[in-house]
C-alpha cells in the first residue's frame, strides 16, 4: 500500500524521468479534484495528500540508503498541486473553466519542474536533509515558489505590472 501511494499509483515507476512523469499525473487529478470540491477542497487536498504521502515516504525509505528514490513521486504530486493553486483560485474568482487558463497550467508545470530539478536555495536545502521530510519539504517549497511565479507571469500578463 505504501509503495502504490509514494509512487502515485505506480506512476513513479515510468521511465525515464519519474518525477516528470509524476508531475503530469498530477494534472489531470488536479482538475478531477477541483471539478468536484473547488479550489478549498484543492486545498484540503494537498494538505491530506501531504500527510498520507510523509507516512508512505518515511515508510518506503526505512533502512535505505538513499533517502530519495526516483520512484517516491508524491511529492512532485504535492508540488504540482501548490504551482497550480493561483490558476484554480484564478480560474474559481473569475468563473471560468480552468482549462481557458491554459497558460497558467503550463507555466506552474514549467516552473515547478524548473525549480524541483535545479533545487535552488531552500528547495536545495530541505532536500539535503536526507530524511522523509525532506523529500517531501523539497517540493512543497518548489511548489510554492512556482505558484509565486505563476503570480508573477499571470501579472505581467494581464497588464498589472505596467
Amino acid at each position: 500500500m505504501t509503495n502504490f501511494i509514494a509512487t502515485f499509483f505506480y506512476v513513479g515507476h515510468l521511465r525515464p524521468a519519474p518525477g516528470t512523469w509524476g508531475s503530469l499525473a498530477a494534472l489531470p487529478a488536479a482538475a478531477i479534484i477541483y471539478a468536484f470540491s473547488g479550489p478549498i477542497g484543492m486545498v484540503i487536498a494537498i494538505a491530506g495528500v501531504y500527510a498520507v504521502g510523509l507516512w508512505a515516504t518515511t515508510a518506503e525509505t526505512a533502512d535505505q540508503a538513499d533517502h530519495d528514490p526516483s520512484e517516491i513521486v508524491i511529492d512532485e504530486v504535492v508540488g504540482q498541486w501548490l504551482a497550480l493553486l493561483p490558476v484554480l483560485f484564478g480560474a474559481s474568482s473569475a468563473g471560468v473553466n480552468i482549462l481557458a487558463l491554459w497558460p497558467g497550467w503550463i507555466a506552474a508545470f514549467v516552473l515547478f519542474r524548473l525549480f524541483d530539478i535545479t533545487k535552488p536555495g531552500p528547495v536545495g536545502w530541505a532536500d539535503r536533509r536526507g530524511d522523509a521530510t525532506g523529500v517531501m519539504l523539497d517540493d512543497v517549497i518548489a511548489g510554492l515558489m512556482a505558484a509565486i511565479g505563476v503570480v508573477i507571469l499571470a501579472a505581467a500578463a494581464h497588464g498589472v505590472m505596467r
